[in-house]
């Protein structure tokens, strides 16, 4: 089975980004959302890894401001030209989500 949620160090190893990075794009990029859990931990999609794919393409590789990069990726927005990540958005795994929320709950009952 695919995993369809990562946490924010699995979703750095898979992009090569590092987590403070992302965090501060998520600041930037209102299209970079991640779910968030009970406890404020983040669940990105693989949706999400291409969004911080094609920032760090125009930003890292090809010399683009952060604000170059959002005019780029949101004027392709608006031209209808849709980027293939904001198709490819998993359907509502609610399963999976469900389970991640069951065990940080466990996690928090332990705690106390």
């Amino acid at each position: 089975m695919e995993k369809n949620y990562f946490t924010i160090s699995e979703m750095a190893k898979k992009t090569q980004v590092p987590e403070y990075t992302i965090r501060y794009w998520e600041s930037r990029f209102k299209l970079l959302r991640p779910l968030r859990l009970a406890g404020g931990h983040r669940r990105y999609t693989s949706g999400d890894a291409e969004i911080i794919n094609e920032v760090k393409d125009l930003v890292l590789m090809k010399g683009y401001t952060l604000a170059g990069a959002k005019k780029v990726i949101y004027s392709k927005k608006k031209s209808g030209k849709q980027p293939a990540w904001q198709n490819s958005r998993p359907p509502d795994d609610t399963v999976e989500l469900l389970e991640d929320i069951r065990n940080e709950l466990r996690h928090i009952i332990k705690e106390c």
